[in-house]
């Protein structure tokens, strides 16, 4: 997710360590804060293998800054990525997020729509949070106000999201609304 999350970023725009951290934390800060023992190591790792470069640049006020700008093997990268996320960024609410952020990024409809129908797919999976057994539990099952509470926003979310990706699949299919 942090990877992505950085190519993504740097697609847009050349950035400095600070100001991507910034991007992320505002991305997927209230789930999962960015820290720079995770940031700088991923930056590294992404830089060694080509998909990033560093120039230094004259700082506005402070010292000269690290600059990181996105390689043409980064890009494909991201690209790549994007088109054939991991099940585990389909299926995992923020990492699916972080996908989402970015697909604008695949600049073929049919591809975008490949990976939100994925996503459509484990939506319409049914699933609960609760079980009792091998019973999945609904919402009107549970006497605890609180779980019940869960799944009916679960349930709220769902529903609009499933009806968002089918009118967005839609519209990448040629379907127009």
């Amino acid at each position: 997710m942090l990877e992505l999350a950085i190519l993504g970023f740097l697609y847009d725009t050349p950035l400095h360590g600070y100001e991507l951290r910034k991007r992320i934390t505002a991305l997927t800060g209230h789930v999962k804060p960015v820290a720079e023992g995770t940031l700088y190591p991923a930056i590294k790792r992404l830089e060694t293998a080509g998909l990033l470069a560093r120039a230094t640049r004259p700082g506005s006020v402070a010292a000269p800054r690290h600059v990181l700008t996105l390689t043409e093997e980064g890009g494909r990268e991201l690209r790549h990525r994007l088109a054939e996320p991991a099940q585990r960024d389909i299926t995992d609410e923020n990492r699916w997020f972080t996908v989402l952020a970015f697909l604008r990024h695949l600049e073929d409809p049919g591809a975008q729509a490949v990976v939100l129908r994925r996503r459509l797919t484990f939506l319409e999976e049914p699933a609960s949070f609760f079980y009792e057994g091998d019973k999945p539990l609904r919402a009107e099952e549970l006497d605890d106000p609180f779980r019940r509470g869960i799944l009916i926003v679960a349930r709220a979310t769902s529903k609009a999201e499933l009806a968002w990706l089918r009118t967005t699949i839609d519209s990448l299919d040629g379907g127009g609304g």
